[in-house]
Order: C-alpha cells, then structure tokens, then sequence
C-alpha cells in the first residue's frame, strides 16, 4: 500500500545565499559599470523571497548582474535557488535515516537516465509557480530558463529511466533508498545524424559544470584489480589474500532525489581517479605522456557508458566498470552499517540483513555476489558458510531480458587475470552450489552442466546471471509474461531447484516525470476535474473514465493533445529542417534500436503506404512516421536499419506526389528531454517487437499515459496494458509467444510469405533493386538477405500482413476524431497499475521488507 496522498508542503522561501544586494552592484568584468547620479536613483522595488534568491544567487553563485547575465546564468541562478530548498530537505532526511535506524534499500544500476532537474524538482518541491512568477518579475521565461539545462547522460534506454522512476518513487513514497551507480564524463554518445547515418559523438554533459552535484572527497574507496593470490594456514585454516594488486581511487559525487513531498533520497554516483595523478620523473625525463599515463588509464573506467567491447580492451573495461562501482558500493554499505551498530564479534553481524537490502537491476552489478563475500569473509574476518548466509537474505536480483546471448558472461582468463580473488570466490559458490543440486537431483549431469556458474561447453566462461540467482533470495522478471516465460525457460532448471525464488513486479513509470512534468496542459485539465491527488496516487486517475463519454472534456482533452503536437512539430523543424501537418496521425516508434523491436517492420509499413498513394489509392489517413533511438556502435545491423530510414524518409519527404499525405522524420539524439515533448505529442504508440522478446518496455506505458493508443504485440507489460485498458481500446496484431514457438517447430519459411503477398513483395524488392540508395543499389542486401535467406530470426515477414491490415483499421479510427479521442481518454484512465509507486509497493513489501 502507499501513502495516503498529499501535496508537497509549502516550501520555506527564507534565502539561502547573502540577503543584501542592490541593483546598483556591478560585478561581472563582461558589463560596463553603471553611473547613477543620487538625484535619480530609483527606489527598488520590493522583492519577494524567491524573486530575492534569485537575484542573490545570479550575484553571489555566478558574479553576474541582470544586465550582464546570459541565459546559462538565469539557469545557474534558478537551479542554485530550487537546490537550497532541496538541500534543506535533503538534510532533513539524513538526518531522520541516522536517528531512527531503518532498514535501507541499496538500487545498484549502471544506468539512472534521471532527465533535467530543475523542472522536476521544483514541481516535486511544489515551488514551481514561485519560481515561475519569480524568473517573470525578473524578465525570464521559466521554459526557456529550463532549456538551458543538459541531460544528465548516465544511461541509454529503458533500464536507466526505469532505475531512475524507481528512485523518484522511493523518495515519494519515503522509502530509506539510495541508488548507487557511475558519473559517467561522456555518457554513452550524442548522436547525430549525417548523410542518413548514425554518427557517435562524446557527449559533453559536464562541459559547464553540474549544479545538482555534490562532490565528497571524502568518501572515496582503493578497488583493486589484477596482481595474484597468495594462501597461507593459519588458526582457523586455510586464508586467501589478494597481493600485488593495482589500486584506483573510487570518488563519490551525490545528486539529490526529491520525492513529491518531504523526502529527499540520494543517487550516489563514482569517479574513477588515479591513486598517483602525475607523474612527475616522467615528466621531468621529458616523457610527458608517461607522466599522466596512470591517471588517464584509471580514469577510463568512468569516462563512457557501454565501451564498444567489440575488442579484449574494451570487454576488459567493461567488467572493470561493473566491478568497479559495484565495490565501491558495496564498501560505501558496509561502511554506513558499521558507523551505526556496535560490531566486536561474528554474532553481532547477524542484524546486517535487517538493516540493508541491495537490488541488483540487470546482470551488470552480478559481481556484488563474490565482492560482498570478499568483503565479509576476506576484509571483516567472517566465517565462509555465516558469511554466505547473510549474502543470500541481503540480494535480489531484476532480470531484463529473455534472450540467452543478452545475459553477460566472461571468459575465465579475463575474469580470472583481472579478479583473481573473486574467481575463487565463484568456484567456491558454484563447487557448493553444483554438490547442493546434486544431493536434491542425482543422476542428472546435464542439469549440472546447465545450471553451473561456470559454462564448460563455451570456452570457460563466468555466467554471471547465474551467479546473481544463486546468491539472491529473490529473483524477478518485470511483467507477467517475462516473469512466466523465465519460469519456462530461461530459468527453469532454477525454478525447479529454488521453488519460490521467482516472481514478478511490471515495472511502472513515475506521474510526476510522465504526466504532470511532461504534459502540464493533460495535468492541468485533470486536476481540474478531479483534483491533484492522482500526481501522488495515481488510482485516483480512474476517475476520469466516465468522462470519456462528454463531449465537453472530449474537445478540451483533444485541444490539449493538438497544442502538445503543434509543440512536437516545432521541435522536429527545429531540429530536422522537415515541417509537418500536425493534423496527421502522429506514428510514432521512439526505443533502443535492435532488430527484436522491429523498427524495420514499421519501415515496411512506411513503404506499403508511400506506394499506395503513388498508386491513387483514396481515402488514406495522412500520417507522420516519427522514428528515435540510438543503436550500439557495434552493432552494425541496427545502425543499417538507421540508415534505411533515413534513405526511406529522404524519397518520401520529396515526392511532391505525396506531399502531407505522408512524412517520415527520424528525431535525432533521442534522451529524457526529447521523450517528454515526444510523448504528449504521439497519437499511436509503436510496441511492435516479436512475441516472447520484450521483457516489459515503459515506453509503452508513457505513451499511454500521455493519450496516445496503442498498436502492438503481445509482448512484455503490452498484455497488461490491454488487459488493463479493454481489448477494445488497443489494436493487437501478429503471433503471440506460443505460435511463435509453432511457427518456428514446424519449419518457418519466410519466403512462403514474399511469395504469396504481393505488397510484401513489392516492398522488399524496392529496398532490394536500390530504390532508396540509387547511389549504392546493394546497399541494403544484408537485410533482404537477413529476412528472405537467413531465417527472419524475428518474424517479420510473418506478422507483416496482420501489422497491415491493423494499421488500416488504426487509419479509419482516426479518421473518427470524436471516437479516437474517447478511446485515449480510457487509456490515460486506465493507466494507474503502470504506475512506479505501484511497483516499488511490491518490491518493498514482497522483496525488501520494508515499509511503504
């Protein structure tokens, strides 16, 4: 259950910088100072708190005057003013965490996409009208003060903006939380697009400094890599020790989490420094690269997200982040345990599952397993088997994906020359683990080979999934067909050893980012009718489904929908040069581009329409196709699919014989700030991958939230949310998991289907002769040869005329204005179990145990 809801108090507004200033200072060298006689000195005008803070931050945090300050300056100055109210709740509930003791949550992620802070803690705080009314009576635009703030870029898709709703609902819901991860310098890229191409760019997020950034020199943690273990006897035994290692210095830097109330959590983030930064013989010898060699090493470890590990350096970095921030954590844990709780003897470790909980979200911080016993066992002088029991009451462990080639592994010599000591750890797990197996299923090698840690069939290799479900208490999958479909598959051997240990949460999204941030016009016509309440409770948005039915709330919902599209197109210009009629359908396909989630299906459809209204067909919906996404940098397949895109979009774009009829935009550099204009904007929804791939998705369910229907599979949370919206009010297309399953046993033969539709015949031959890429006619074989020689992995072909024919029926409905719209009334209303309160309510009841 949640909290009953409330909104956010009113935050004090008393100043936080200096009180004194006049209008008179002139302190930035950049202006000219001002000479005022006395017989004209004009009287200021009264300020109020905020308007003052404001002007006392612009002066004293950034040492500029109104005249003189840029627009970076105003947003300097406005985020300075909404942290001081942060941090005075911020404090607050630290200080409330030592005192009362509670047991606290740990969300390990190596994403947390946590968006623009400004706007989404001033509205949480509940001073978003003063600081709006403020930067007014001071000439500034609050929108355009907002813009000058950067993405945070500490994640890529779905997995970071879950972690980071996951946090806001934590805080929301004064759950004792914090979320631990890396402050990446580049993130993972910004991308551009040029000559049709995805081109990777360093994404620069920190160039200007980060306001909402804490830096604690004080807390920083040796992790060690490499060297060699030694083993000696001694009273109690046999003991490991890790010598010889190198050392590099884990800096944490905090970022504040204001929940919408009181509750200010923290998102703890690690820099990698080196534990010698200069070198200065090198330096003096004239080798000045030398010189900083081992400060640029070290601090790699932290410079991007994701490193292309195409190479044996880049998987080495890899697993070097993930251990990296993962022991740094795990040290940060047990430090705050043992700053709080008398511990002379083993016995009084006892309590430590009690008061800490560590969520593993995905497999990257797996390692946590063999570093929490390294840090018990080798660090804190524990007992192996005492030891071992408190780990596996203290971790549970997300899953986010069904596809086994997903699930990371390592081979056991990069694992083994960069870890050693953790190697041992997991032989011993796993040597503990396969003797328990085979006491409870005799007689069954091939179990044992399954379920090892260790994978003897693949060159040696590390499986760290199974490392995180041996050594947690739960294990869940993120929506009722992902959870059911592991249970099956993935991990059925586990499901059969450790009956129980799975279950389900479907991930949720957070309100407060999704609806009352990213679409204040929906907030404010909701709120108007039933009241704030829905921001904190979201069951309380059912109320709106009876209205679906007056004409009145119909034509301001729609009204609403028209301006956050007009909002949309303007961007897309801007961005794009391409101008749009905001009165076509907006189709929009915004994710991670992989071939499972069949962009290139939509591609499909694109062309089937282009050449029906070169054929004179009448009678056709315009439409705007909205493409998004970025594809990994070696992953060479999405980034082709990219470029067919762009190719598509570029001959469509110019056909004067199409002209508003249809137009394809690929929106570039896809991040939280484009999704929150990008959302309100969209009429339909894209959730098209294969059935059976999709562990959940949340981008479905924004979508949803903001108004806009669905067309989709059933696939990951699309089964709920049907089950939740009525299948009437969802276009649902293609093979569902089961049929897939018999399609592929009885022999699937995609060119049963290239023959036998001659639409999809006509497509694939266009994309095949050049059509699109007149200047490299076989630029796109590949994927013709992808989908007609190779086996169509994901079924495209298959599910092509079911996606066609369902899309015919999207066009006519739309054409019904009054209809569509009553059908997306019933999909925001029906939205409330996509909600993250709703889900972190059943992680902290049925996984954590702790209050919400």
């Amino acid at each position: 259950m949640t909290t009953p809801a409330k909104t956010p108090a009113k935050a004090s507004t008393k100043t936080k910088a200096a009180t004194k200033t006049t209008a008179k200072v002139e302190v930035s060298a950049t202006a000219k100072p001002k000479r005022t006689s006395k017989a004209k000195a004009s009287v200021m005008p009264k300020l109020s708190p905020v308007d003052q803070a404001l002007q006392n931050h612009l002066i004293f945090s950034s040492f500029k005057t109104n005249d003189a300050a840029t627009p970076r300056d105003w947003y300097d100055a406005a985020s300075y003013t909404v942290r001081d109210h942060v941090v005075e709740r911020w404090v607050k509930t630290a200080e409330s965490y030592y005192r009362d003791d509670p047991k606290r949550v740990y969300y390990l992620s190596l994403e947390f996409l946590i968006g623009r802070m400004l706007s989404n803690a001033a509205l949480n705080l509940g001073i978003n009208d003063e600081l709006k009314s403020g930067l007014a009576s001071l000439g500034r635009d609050l929108e355009n003060t907002v813009e000058m703030e950067t993405d945070a870029a500490l994640g890529n898709g779905g997995l970071g903006r879950l972690a980071a709703c996951f946090l806001d609902s934590m805080a929301t819901m004064d759950i004792p939380a914090t979320g631990y991860g890396i402050r990446y310098e580049y993130g993972m890229f910004k991308q551009t697009i040029e000559n049709g191409q995805q081109v990777e760019n360093p994404d620069n997020w920190l160039r200007y400094g980060n306001i909402w950034e804490f830096q604690r020199p004080e807390a920083t943690y040796s992790i060690k890599f490499y060297g060699h273990v030694v083993k000696y006897e001694t009273e109690k035994g046999e003991t490991q020790h890790w010598v010889d290692a190198e050392h590099v210095v884990a800096m944490a830097y905090d970022v504040p989490v204001p929940g919408y109330g009181e509750t200010v959590n923290s998102l703890r983030l690690w820099s990698a420094k080196a534990a010698r930064e200069f070198d200065l013989s090198h330096f003096n010898d004239g080798n000045y690269e030398k010189s900083v060699q081992e400060r640029n090493d070290t601090e790699n470890i932290s410079k991007v997200l994701y490193p292309n590990d195409a190479s044996v350096l880049g998987k080495e970095l890899r697993l070097k982040q993930q251990y990296f921030f993962v022991s740094a954590s795990i040290q940060d844990i047990l430090r705050r345990f043992l700053s709080t709780h008398d511990v002379k003897k083993q016995a009084d470790w006892k309590i430590l599952p009690d008061k800490i909980a560590i969520q593993l979200n995905d497999t990257h911080p797996s390692i946590g397993v063999a570093e929490m016993l390294y840090q018990l066992v080798d660090v804190h002088g524990l007992d192996w088997d005492f030891a071992w029991g408190l780990v596996v009451k203290i971790f549970a462990y997300t899953n986010h994906t069904l596809m086994p080639e997903a699930l990371e592994t390592w081979t056991v010599d990069l694992f083994g020359r960069l870890l050693p000591r953790h190697l041992e750890i997991i032989y011993k797990i796993n040597h503990e683990f396969l003797h328990m197996v085979n006491h409870h299923f005799p007689g069954d090698p091939e179990l044992l080979k399954r379920v090892s840690i260790i994978d003897e069939s693949n060159g040696r290799r590390v499986r760290m999934a199974h490392l995180a479900v041996v050594g947690s208490h739960t294990v869940n999958g993120v929506a009722a067909l992902h959870s059911q479909l592991l249970k099956q598959h993935l991990f059925a051997d586990f499901d059969r050893i450790y009956p129980g240990k799975m279950t389900n949460v479907t991930n949720g999204i957070t309100p407060r980012r999704w609806l009352n941030q990213a679409n204040p016009g929906l907030t404010s016509l909701i709120e108007k009718v039933i009241g704030g309440d829905f921001k904190k409770d979201l069951t309380q948005i059912k109320k709106i489904a009876p209205l679906a039915n007056d004409k009145d709330f119909r034509k301001a919902f729609a009204a609403v929908k028209q301006v956050n599209k007009a909002r949309l197109a303007a961007k897309i210009e801007q961005k794009t040069g391409i101008k749009l009629n905001v009165n076509s359908l907006f189709d929009v396909q915004i994710k991670r581009i992989h071939e499972y989630k069949r962009q290139l299906l939509n591609v499909l459809h694109v062309i089937t329409l282009y050449n029906r209204i070169r054929n004179g067909e009448k009678n056709i919906t315009p439409r705007t196709i909205i493409f998004g996404g970025k594809a990994a940098p070696g992953y060479w397949m999405a980034k082709q699919i990219i470029r067919l895109i762009n190719d598509v979009a570029a001959i469509i774009n110019e056909d004067v014989a199409v002209g508003d009829q249809l137009k394809v935009v690929y929106y570039p550099n896809y991040e939280v700030s484009a999704a929150e204009i990008l959302f309100p904007g969209s009429d339909l929804s894209e959730q098209i991958s294969t059935a059976g791939t999709e562990a959940s998705g949340t981008g479905n369910m924004k979508m949803s939230l903001n108004g806009a229907l669905t067309i989709g599979t059933l696939d990951g949370a699309n089964v709920e949310i049907m089950e939740e919206v009525g299948e009437e009010n969802i276009f649902i297309f293609g093979l569902t998991t089961p049929q897939v399953a018999e399609v592929k046993a009885n022999g699937y033969n995609p060119h049963d289907y290239y023959h036998s539709n001659p639409e999809l015949k006509q497509v694939l031959d266009m994309i095949a002769s050049g059509f699109f890429s007149i200047d490299e006619p076989n630029r796109y074989q590949p994927i013709i040869d992808n989908l007609l020689k190779n086996g169509d992995q994901y079924l495209l072909l298959a599910d092509y005329a079911s996606y066609i024919e369902t899309q015919d029926r999207v066009g006519k409905l739309y054409q019904n204005q009054e209809e569509w719209t009553r059908l997306a009334i019933l999909n925001v209303a029906n939205m409330a179990k996509f909600s993250s309160d709703r889900a972190i309510g059943d992680y902290a009841k049925n996984i954590w145990h702790v209050k919400s």
